[in-house]
């Protein structure tokens, strides 16, 4: 009997994820990957036909040799990189990524030029080299000949849905990370594009930015073909990654998830804007109509990367190396910065390992990666709870970076609370089929994720006091211990 199933795509930096789930129930029906071009900050560009090419690709597989008709399917993707189009809405040179941090100088001139409590009230957001905002205008001062030629601004979930659909839309999660799009006030805010040219009209750039549970579309007949599904296929609105993720996991206000991935991001749920005067905090829109305050680092699962490359060994060795090691109050201590940071602004730092002595072991190298990773997290996490951003009820692991012991372990340690998984092991990818599925069904993206919650997977308890390592960790980065904010 055909199954009628909804489609989630995760189309992150290092790849295409798609889900295949019951329409009716959720259920898992089938999944595949495909692999996007390595990137290498701190230049971090890609072609977006490659991201075209590699959903259709997944999409296909996915589909192949089950007796399915997709009803629904929605885009969730890496978040602030910049697709620029003409008017006919060709692409017109490779997308800036979230983790290019080329447009520092950019970022740092219109943070000046407005200061950062203007920032931060009005936009919800400060400019960083992540945002899409100092990636164009790094196009202005760098490529101008190609920046005149820009008629549509997109981040990279807007143009997978445009090619879709046709439609040059967007949701409120990802226009919120753009830094001209005002989470507080939901609108665009074509003034500030207006710092860059001041002289050109800026609305007709931008796209129509949809309510959470309203669709963009349906399928063209030529992405239909494409796919290998029907056009009757209606797309939703999208969102941002870790956004869609929030879905995918079933977070609730109270929890507090942390991400560990590429990037390492803290987040929370809140009906409430979070505005955070330092910057600290992205108080970006959620898929729901809410807000999804988070700190974003990042450097996450690429340090403790590095260090297995460095200690020949893998990553599951390095975890077990990490757990291994005696927690010495004088042990190495290391700030994860190895390709620049935006958790704290340092775009060009480096990482620092304080504490070598004659007598270090490789277990204790290991044990610093790990601690390195979770203790900026953790700074991210006081952060929230300093503005206000309820987190006592469960602490959710996601990401590839969960599947190690040594960060839920530690995690669990340095937060006092048990760290648990859930059966979202694609969490963007399964909140996309949510959303789909909303969509299709005609509920909201809360309703739908209420029934599709998933079950609890694993629960890690605290073992260990870490407050040491904390204590050493403010005193190596040169950071205070976050305040409460009146």
């Amino acid at each position: 009997m055909t199954t009628d199933v909804v489609v989630g795509v995760d189309s992150s930096t290092q790849s295409c994820t798609v889900e295949l789930r019951a329409l009716d129930s959720g259920a898992l029906v089938s999944t595949a990957r495909v692999s996007h071009p390595a990137t290498t900050p701190p230049v971090s560009e890609q072609d977006p036909e490659a991201w075209w090419d590699a959903m259709v690709r997944a999409v296909r597989e996915a589909v192949s040799g089950h007796d399915v008709h997709v009803v629904a399917l929605s885009v969730g993707a890496q978040c602030h990189g910049l697709v620029a189009s003409d008017a006919s809405g060709v692409v017109l040179r490779p997308a800036k990524l979230w983790n290019d941090t080329t447009s520092a100088a950019q970022a740092q001139a219109l943070l000046d030029a407005r200061g950062l409590s203007w920032w931060t009230h009005q936009m919800g957001i400060a400019p960083s080299a992540a945002l899409t905002i100092a990636k164009l205008a790094w196009l202005r001062d760098n490529e101008p000949d190609v920046f005149a030629r820009v008629q549509h601004l997109a981040v990279p979930h807007d143009w997978l849905t445009f090619r879709l659909t046709g439609a040059h839309v967007t949701d409120r999660s990802d226009a919120s990370g753009t830094g001209y799009y005002s989470a507080p006030t939901n609108r665009w805010r074509s003034d500030v594009l207006g710092d860059l040219v001041a002289a050109r009209e800026w609305e007709s750039t931008l796209p129509r930015v949809l309510g959470p549970d309203e669709a963009a579309g349906r399928l063209t007949s030529t992405a239909a073909t494409a796919l290998g599904i029907g056009n009757d296929v209606l797309v939703a609105a999208g969102g941002g990654d870790q956004h869609l993720a929030a879905q995918g996991i079933g977070l609730i206000e109270g929890d507090i998830a942390y991400s560990l991935g590429t990037s390492g991001v803290v987040f929370a749920t809140s009906s409430q804007p979070v505005l955070d005067p330092s910057g600290a905090i992205d108080g970006v829109a959620n898929v729901t109509g809410g807000y999804l305050p988070l700190v974003c680092t990042l450097n996450c699962t690429k340090v403790t990367d590095t260090m297995g490359r460095l200690l020949g060994v893998d990553h599951a060795a390095l975890g077990e190396l990490a757990l291994a090691a005696p927690l010495d109050p004088d042990r190495p201590v290391l700030a994860a910065y190895l390709d620049g940071e935006r958790s704290p602004r340092l775009p060009d730092a480096r990482g620092m390992l304080a504490g070598l002595t004659t007598a270090t072991t490789r277990e204790q190298l290991a044990l610093a990666a790990f601690e390195g990773v979770a203790l900026g997290l953790v700074r991210g996490e006081r952060q929230l709870t300093a503005h206000g951003v309820p987190t006592g009820g469960r602490t959710i692991a996601v990401g590839g970076g969960a599947r190690a012991r040594a960060y839920r372990q530690i995690i669990a340690d340095l937060t006092g609370r048990s760290v648990v998984t859930v059966d979202a092991p694609e969490g963007t990818a399964r909140g996309a089929a949510i959303q789909a599925a909303a969509v299709a069904r005609g509920q909201t993206v809360a309703e739908v994720t209420a029934e599709w919650s998933p079950q609890v997977t694993s629960s890690i308890d605290p073992s260990h006091d870490r407050t040491d390592v904390w204590e050493r960790y403010l005193h190596l980065t040169a950071v205070q211990e976050p305040a409460p904010h009146h």
